[in-house]
């Protein structure tokens, strides 16, 4: 079974329709109790940084998702869900997030090198550049995803960088370390390739339960 995490600010229709598609068991909830009974966790998120933040903390989620990934529970970020997992973002003033993978959340510029503007957000269907292999690319090594940010993560630590997409900034579509993954775009929302990604992380908790054992 998979725990959603619900703080207030995640797609949670949307995520737990794709799992019911898997015919996989989940539950959503924000009750620290209740998602320790999962095997894995999906962080969602839409919306701004600093609030999504504000409602871990408040909530005592953010202790709670520490905690877990410690001991090993495999933990799943998407859309700004991913971009939580990093070390801060400068929306809306600097944010400290849940510091588990290096890295920080910027605006995506707008602007080329040039001068020439290009729209934000990042809205629609884009194309992903793969870079190392990774549980959560299992049998997918092309194709395009369905992205909607005005954000994105810059990270020096190029370990963590499974995919990529381009949008005159290196955009990282895909990231993951260990049993931590992100994906910048919406995988429930990116046809085969998106529930190919879901199926893979169900399939990563599945090996990784009851123990959490590293694989």
């Amino acid at each position: 079974m998979i725990g959603i995490i619900d703080y207030g600010m995640g797609n949670l229709y949307s995520v737990s329709k794709a799992l019911e598609r898997l015919n996989y068991d989940y539950i959503i909830s924000a009750d620290p109790a209740e998602l320790r009974k999962a095997k894995g966790l999906i962080l969602p998120g839409v919306g701004a940084f600093k609030d999504a933040m504000e409602q871990l903390n408040q909530t005592k989620l953010t202790d709670f998702i520490k905690e877990e990934v410690e001991k090993g529970m495999p933990l799943l970020g998407i859309c700004l869900g991913m971009q939580l997992l990093f070390e801060e973002s400068d929306e809306n003033g600097v944010t400290k997030g849940l510091e588990l993978l290096k890295g920080r959340v910027e605006r995506i510029p707008g602007i080329t090198a040039e001068g020439q503007t290009y729209k934000v957000p990042h809205m629609g269907w884009n194309s992903l550049d793969f870079h190392q292999q990774s549980a959560l690319l299992d049998g997918i090594s092309t194709g395009h995803v369905y992205f909607v940010h005005s954000y994105y993560v810059k990270t020096n630590d190029q370990d963590v960088l499974l995919a990529t997409s381009p949008y005159d900034v290196e955009v990282p579509a895909v990231v993951g370390k260990e049993h931590v993954f992100g994906t910048q775009f919406h995988p429930e929302k990116s046809s085969a390739i998106g529930m190919q990604m879901l199926q893979n992380y169900a399939n990563f908790v599945e090996k990784r339960s009851p123990s959490y054992e590293q694989i």
